[in-house]
């Protein structure tokens, strides 16, 4: 994305600019090799902390080797082969103008449409370069011998993938795995595949619009080093998902409503007494178990697919318990009657809580910009606030426990066909003794015992 502000009166200049940067970019050796080193920190930075990097490996373990299981984050050995070169293929095949949607705001429609046409109008969709996948090296092709680019004139987007096949369980053997490949530094990673599990260098060419296949998994990553600062907490990190819902759902708003109504955050509020504490999270785990240190939902929609989850951290002896809790608080949700079900004053208060929470962020005038721009990408239309907020004031308890059923049941049914098993990622601190416990098989029999997910 490439977004900018200006007075009225420069609208057309910086577009202009815009237009310029975007199309005609002058992209110098020099700036490539200082980016690259400037990357190469920032991966280091982000693999040293594992609240940063294991919500990235939980996508690369619910959709392993394929689509959204491909790393955001550029493998520390792939900067060597990053040049000036790669960049501009890179553009070549994904900056082309059926991706692309120019967004304005206190701008008249006439006028965008005006001066879109006068910097963008005279794009063409190029026939190539295509796509191919090299074992952990992906490379940009001109040869027809690959597998082509759909030229699908849909205006959502879809992200890069290579397939996967769907009927291999998670939890059966692999003789290779790309999964590796993406995790730099590491040599010693637990996942479903074989222990001895090699990096295939057969070519596998995909297409830009196969459907996301999530398989599940369990991935688990060596021990932290002890905290450099002896006063700060040895801490365990446990994130629990499962496949949720694509973005253009019916069911989308329910499942955000469920994500308020968990909540969660850390165990020290800054903003005082009141700010989160009244989500499931905090009054009935982190005001309960003095051992969490942190937990707290996730909810990601993609154009297919989706996650939703908890992420967690505790007292390493206490990483087996903490397991146990996050089933528990999911399990509730899907509860027919009992003081732990779904009650109506706490859901209309999750559906408040939402509906605030948009529309204070749509005040600001970016966020609306960006936030039209995404919406007329993926939805092909601009879905409006008084919509939004319609669709949250509808729903209901049972709408809720609908939906939660049908995600942490494991039954979702996207276009990816996905296995409905759990997906666990784990990272012990250093005084944890608990490995022996985190089997793959003992963990899913957990689960399992909870109702949650598929075998």
């Amino acid at each position: 994305m490439y977004q900018s502000a200006s007075f009225n009166s420069a609208v057309p200049t910086t577009l202009g600019l815009l237009a310029e940067t975007i199309r005609d970019p002058l992209i110098t050796d020099l700036e490539v090799e200082q980016q690259l080193e400037t990357a190469e920190y920032e991966i280091r930075e982000i693999w040293s902390k594992p609240e940063l990097i294991l919500p990235e490996l939980v996508n690369v373990a619910a959709y392993k080797d394929n689509t959204l299981g491909n790393p955001l984050l550029c493998p520390q050995e792939r900067l060597q082969f990053i040049d000036r070169n790669v960049v501009n293929k890179y553009r070549d095949t994904f900056f082309h103008p059926e991706r692309m949607v120019v967004a304005f705001a206190g701008v008249s429609h006439s006028r965008a449409l005006s001066l879109t046409t006068n910097y963008f109008g005279d794009m063409k969709k190029p026939q190539g370069p295509t796509l191919s996948q090299y074992g952990s090296e992906t490379s940009l092709s001109e040869s027809s011998r690959d597998s082509q680019i759909s030229s699908s004139s849909s205006s959502s987007p879809v992200t890069s993938a290579y397939s996967s096949p769907a009927s291999t369980p998670p939890s059966s053997p692999q003789s290779s795995s790309n999964l590796l490949s993406h995790i730099p530094f590491l040599k010693n990673i637990s996942t479903s595949a074989r222990a001895q599990a090699s990096v295939s260098s057969q070519q596998v060419p995909f297409s830009l619009d196969t459907a996301s296949h999530y398989t599940g998994g369990f991935l688990v990553l060596p021990p932290l080093p002890p905290p450099a600062n002896p006063a700060l907490p040895d801490l365990t990190y446990i994130h629990l998902a499962f496949e949720a819902l694509p973005i253009s759902s019916e069911d989308i708003y329910a499942l955000a409503t469920l994500q308020t109504l968990l909540g969660g955050g850390g165990s020290f509020s800054a903003g005082g007494p009141g700010k989160g504490m009244y989500s499931r999270l905090y009054t009935n785990v982190l005001n309960q178990h003095g051992w969490v240190e942190s937990c707290m939902s996730f909810n990601h929609s993609y154009t297919d697919s989706g996650l939703f989850g908890i992420s967690a951290s505790c007292t390493p002896q206490r990483a087996w318990q903490m397991l146990e809790v996050m089933c528990r608080e999911l399990q509730n949700l899907t509860l027919e009657t009992g003081f732990s079900s779904l009650q109506t004053a706490e859901v209309n208060r999750a559906k408040n809580q939402l509906r605030s929470s948009l529309l204070m962020n749509l005040e600001s005038r970016m966020v609306e910009l960006e936030d039209l721009g995404r919406q007329v990408q993926v939805h092909g239309r601009k879905v409006g606030v008084k919509e939004m907020c319609a669709k949250i004031d509808a729903l209901t308890v049972k709408d809720l426990r609908r939906v939660a059923r049908l995600v942490f049941g494991g039954n979702v049914q996207n276009p990816g066909k996905g296995s409905g098993a759990p997906t666990v990622v784990l990272q012990e601190g250093s005084t944890g003794g608990g490995k022996l416990d985190f089997g793959w098989e003992r963990i899913q029999e957990k689960i399992a015992r909870w109702k949650l997910g598929r075998r």
